[in-house]
């Protein structure tokens, strides 16, 4: 796991990730399914689903790609990687467990089970 300290909108955060950055996609384009008229109800696939992810998928955030192998957050890692979790500066993040599908409106399909 890395763990970094950030300024993130004028606010000390900590970020933590699984390091998997092989498996990282970044939320706007990791695979997923629509699952119903509501743009925003889509559940994004496990890892088990998926391959390695692009090493360049597309996405920047300012000048700043996906990292290969990081040792510390870049600007992608924090905006963009759906693997970050942000948290109260001093606090452990909560990390996402990608090896199940990860619902964005957990509520609307019984328990849902993972959600972002």
């Amino acid at each position: 796991m890395l763990v970094t300290n950030v300024v993130y909108f004028d606010a000390p955060v900590t970020c933590a990730c699984d390091m998997k950055c092989e498996k990282a996609w970044g939320l706007s384009t990791r695979p997923r399914e629509q699952l119903s008229d509501d743009i925003n109800d889509v559940v994004w696939l496990s890892d088990s689903e998926l391959g390695e992810a692009p090493t360049d998928p597309g996405t920047y955030e300012g000048a700043c790609a996906k990292p290969f192998h990081p040792k510390e957050h870049n600007k992608w890692c924090v905006r963009e990687c759906e693997r970050l979790a942000l948290a109260k500066h001093g606090t452990q993040p909560e990390l996402v467990d990608w090896s199940a599908r990860v619902y964005n409106q957990p509520w609307k399909h019984g328990d849902g089970g993972n959600a972002v």
